[in-house]
């Protein structure tokens, strides 16, 4: 029996909708209180997709922003905290998949168009979105050894940051096409982690 392509793209974009967002929500709270001491905290950002992106995205953004570049990042940093905080605490905090997977492409976006927004609205905009990635993160450091995997995850935070904000630096005076198709790539990955949640 042959397959037109007609059915066979939408399979497979079904399929890959279906494998990221089962790579992204893998860490939500299903590996709660494993993550012990400094080393795995320092680790933790980088094993989810959706977080490796949105640390590297928005490292990659201050930069291209124009002044104060730290401002994101630094109010990244501490509302990642606030939420993580939040996590361990056992307090509940809301649609934090949707917000995660909406930070993307937002971030993305504006990595892509290059607004030059003041460094208040910057910082104010990211630490939201960092509130429920420290959210998610909370629910998984959990346990014995969570101050060290605290301060391990803000470590890890920050070398994502420094990586987006150097990479930034190398393509800030080249054509606009790189930062187009970065912030491309990163609003394109949000919106398949989206898509299954506001479709379902």
């Amino acid at each position: 029996m042959k397959t037109t392509p007609s059915k066979t793209l939408p399979s497979l974009a079904a399929a890959a909708l279906t494998l990221a967002s089962g790579a992204a929500w893998a860490h939500a709270g299903a590996d709660a209180g494993v993550h012990h001491g400094f080393a795995a905290g320092l680790a933790h950002p980088f094993t989810g997709l959706d977080h490796l992106a949105a640390m590297l995205a928005i490292g990659f953004w201050s930069v291209l922003g124009g002044r104060r570049p730290w401002a994101a990042p630094l109010a990244f940093a501490a509302m990642l905290l606030v939420g993580a905080l939040l996590g361990l605490t056992g307090i509940a905090v809301p649609a934090i998949e949707p917000m995660i997977a909406a930070s993307l492409v937002a971030v993305g976006l504006l990595v892509a168009a290059r607004p030059q927004l003041p460094a208040a609205a910057a910082a104010a905009l990211v630490g939201l979105f960092a509130l429920f990635h420290g959210a998610a993160h909370g629910v998984e450091l959990a346990g014995d050894g969570a101050a060290a995997a605290l301060a391990g995850m803000l470590a890890g935070t920050v070398v994502l940051h420094l990586a987006g904000m150097a990479a930034g630096s190398a393509v800030r005076t080249r054509s606009a096409w790189w930062p187009r198709a970065a912030g491309a790539a990163v609003a394109g990955f949000g919106a398949v982690l989206l898509a299954p949640m506001l479709l379902g």
